[in-house]
């Protein structure tokens, strides 16, 4: 069975852009000069990287592909069911202390917490996931507390 993977539009469309980009690159090897295996007696190293490139990029098509199979959208939920965290929310809330945080849930593909995106899949993902304004989440691996002061799908 393959996995869902959870991707907003914008991502949907990088992955198919870099997909096309992967495709040409290797049609276009394929039909360039192939270095020869031997130079002289011995192994021509222009060969092995040819190759090394190749399988890269034949290996990172495969994934784009087992993607573009088996992706599902984020969509915003409808307006009555927005008052729950779900894919796609903005979440901002406090750890405890007086400073809020904000991170949108996304998909594992997505997820960078340094650009303020974490995953449906991460521990405080998967705690979120679910609440309303008010709940407080108890995370055991950071021993901390999080209450969700406000949930935006502005930018699903």
């Amino acid at each position: 069975m393959a996995n869902t993977y959870y991707i907003t539009k914008e991502k949907l469309e990088q992955i198919k852009k870099e997909y096309e980009a992967i495709k040409k690159t290797l049609q276009e090897e394929i039909a360039g000069d192939v270095p020869n295996f031997l130079e002289s007696n011995d192994p021509n190293p222009d060969f092995y990287l040819f190759e090394q490139n190749f399988e890269d990029l034949s290996s990172r098509a495969e994934v784009l592909e087992n993607i573009l199979k088996n992706y599902t959208i984020i969509k915003t939920p409808p307006k009555e069911n927005q008052d729950k965290v779900q894919l796609g929310a903005r979440v901002i809330f406090t750890n405890g202390s007086a400073q809020q945080e904000e991170y949108k849930i996304v998909g594992t593909i997505e997820a960078n917490p340094f650009e303020g995106k974490i995953s449906n899949e991460s521990p405080i993902g998967m705690a979120f996931l679910g609440k309303k304004v008010g709940d407080t989440i108890s995370l055991p691996i950071n021993k901390k507390n999080y209450k969700i002061l406000k949930i935006d799908y502005k930018d699903a």
